[in-house]
């Protein structure tokens, strides 16, 4: 029985809720407005509201003696908005809070009034205050660095390489074609130890090499004796340079198998090693995805962190029929894509939102665990490039092609037709009942959706 290396149901949660933090502060970046009317308010913990209240009344009286009359109106709104975003809080939350409001323009040109409050994830203590045509989001983006950073250092003959490994984000920050130990060890403390308070900045060190150099460095005397603590492995490596810095992160893995970036590799490559052994137990792409989700036989639903594909939600002018699309930039400029096949009809828009945030809002009703890739890793890539960057491995063996066959009254109907739809619920009905398994012996079987339900418990 295999066991697929992840992050537990609940690091996952958290992965999905730095990812909606991450969205939220992308979003805030984008957005702009016209004059200073979009106001960046935060506050640390154990600030007062009262003192908050009181600036924004400064400011208010302020930005009365702006001559613009169109600037001053949109500033002095975005104050009373402020205003009355923090009559809803008694005090400052113990993580700190954070606000935002103003009026931006849309991709359409049109104005619109926006506020956003919330409470971070982690204290956040800084106090900021600032009126500009954007929103500041600097604070936020410390906020997503992950406590744990790992230092590596890659010695061979041509030069030496200093990193760092933080979460899945790789970072080179020397490298340079000497190879001297007390260089090396010089550099080491430059990048590994905090000027302000001369504590080590990284949670461990990894050092990697193709030769003696690297244990030489580890036993100097001038070595840091403050980096020499945090020292968790010496690996060889093959090669120096960005490869051999690789090669490291997989030699380390052991050690770092709390980075996501270590967990992500083995993720993907899990899901690679089913379907190179054709087991039967993966799904790829957004339909076959999407109906294995339905089934509740997805395990783990893989999806890349920039999918750029959107769930429609759609009716027909004509019958109120609702239909369920999903269309990347390319289709939605297609306008068939919003026509009936049938008659014509206009499909008008009910709901639209990026597939991947419906996922994180409603894929633990499937019984799945989501799991936020990157492209940043080499299976990453090849994941988004070669796999649509949407997937999923099973719980169990399902031939997914098996319901493209037949329509729900028997016959069999052409796949390259199918618009996007989802079946409606009397299809969904006929479909489940009899979905086909795969047995261990590769023949082909029909069991009702009782027998499956039992199954995924079994399986790791």
């Amino acid at each position: 029985m295999s066991t697929i290396i992840m992050a537990d149901g609940q690091e996952a949660d958290k992965n999905i809720e730095m990812w909606k933090f991450k969205k939220l502060i992308n979003d805030l970046e984008a957005a702009r407005g016209n004059g200073t009317s979009m106001i960046s308010l935060i506050m640390p913990p154990r600030d007062q509201i009262s003192r908050v209240t009181k600036l924004l009344g400064d400011e208010f009286s302020t930005a009365s003696n702006i001559k613009s009359r169109v600037n001053k109106q949109s500033v002095l709104g975005a104050i009373k908005s402020a205003q009355q975003r923090l009559k809803l809080y008694n005090k400052v939350p113990p993580n700190g809070l954070v606000l935002y409001t103003g009026t931006i323009v849309t991709e359409d040109g049109k104005e619109k009034k926006v506020t956003i409050d919330f409470e971070p994830f982690r204290p956040i203590n800084t106090s900021l205050y600032l009126c500009d045509n954007k929103f500041h989001t600097e604070v936020l983006n410390e906020l997503l660095e992950s406590d744990e950073k790992f230092g590596f250092i890659v010695m061979e003959g041509k030069g030496t390489l200093i990193g760092t490994l933080s979460g899945n984000t790789r970072e080179i920050l020397h490298k340079k074609r000497h190879n001297y130990v007390r260089k090396a060890a010089e550099l080491a403390t430059q990048f590994f130890i905090n000027a302000s308070t001369s504590q080590p900045n990284v949670s461990g060190l990894i050092l990697a090499g193709s030769a003696d150099l690297k244990t030489e460095l580890s036993q100097s005397a001038m070595f840091d004796p403050r980096l020499q603590a945090k020292i968790l492995k010496v690996v060889d490596v093959s090669y120096g340079g960005e490869t051999g810095f690789n090669q490291a992160i997989e030699l380390s893995s052991d050690i770092l198998s709390n980075v996501k970036f270590i967990q992500e590799k083995r993720l993907i490559g899990k899901y690679f090693e089913e379907i190179s052994l054709d087991t039967g137990k993966y799904v790829v792409g957004v339909d076959d995805t999407l109906k294995a989700l339905e089934m509740g036989a997805v395990k783990i639903l893989i999806v890349w962190e920039n999918l750029d594909i959107n769930r429609y939600v759609l009716k027909n002018s004509t019958t109120s029929e609702i239909i369920i699309k999903h269309l990347n930039k390319e289709q939605e400029a297609d306008q068939s894509n919003f026509r009936a096949p049938v008659g014509s009809a206009e499909l008008e828009v009910q709901e639209n939102m990026p597939l991947l945030e419906w996922f994180a809002t409603e894929y633990k009703k499937f019984g799945c665990t989501l799991e936020i890739v990157t492209n940043k890793s080499q299976e990453g890539s090849q994941f988004c490039r070669g796999f649509g960057g949407i997937g999923g491995i099973l719980r169990y063996q399902l031939d997914i092609r098996s319901f493209d066959e037949f329509s729900d009254d028997g016959e069999v109907y052409d796949d390259s037709e199918d618009d996007g739809e989802l079946c409606d619920d009397s299809e969904l009905e006929s479909i489940n009942s009899f979905p086909m398994l795969t047995q261990e012996n590769g023949a082909k079987r029909t069991a009702p959706v009782q027998e499956i339900e039992e199954t995924p418990k079994e399986i790791n």
